[in-house]
């Protein structure tokens, strides 16, 4: 099964996220040393990539009763959000099987 999320969300400080961040890749035991520095050197640069480093999409899953995440991937970017745009849509791409009910389209609901 494929579940998409799509959250926009606003950065109120930069600063808190960007340093959040650089704790994360410092205290990831796991990360080699040279990647360690590209990932420090990226955060700084980019927000965004702040974010990715900070977002984890197996919590998003973590504890459901009967699921077990088997991949999973994600990015973050930079938009231009008007929650006011009619225009602006999420999920710029198209399902993939439009015949496949979702939960609370099977006829008779």
């Amino acid at each position: 099964m494929r579940l998409q999320v799509e959250l926009v969300l606003e950065i109120t400080d930069d600063t808190e996220l960007t340093t959040a961040a650089l704790e994360q890749i410092q205290g990831d035991d796991q990360l080699p040393d040279a990647e360690r520095d590209r990932s420090r050197e990226a955060v700084r640069r980019d927000e965004s990539e702040a974010l990715a480093y900070l977002v984890d999409p197996f919590d998003l899953v973590n504890g459901v009763p009967g699921v077990d995440l088997v991949q999973a991937s994600w990015n973050s970017a930079h938009i231009e959000y008007d929650p006011d745009d009619e225009e602006w849509e999420f999920f710029d791409d198209e399902a993939e099987d439009e015949d496949e009910p979702v939960a609370g389209d099977e006829p008779g609901a």
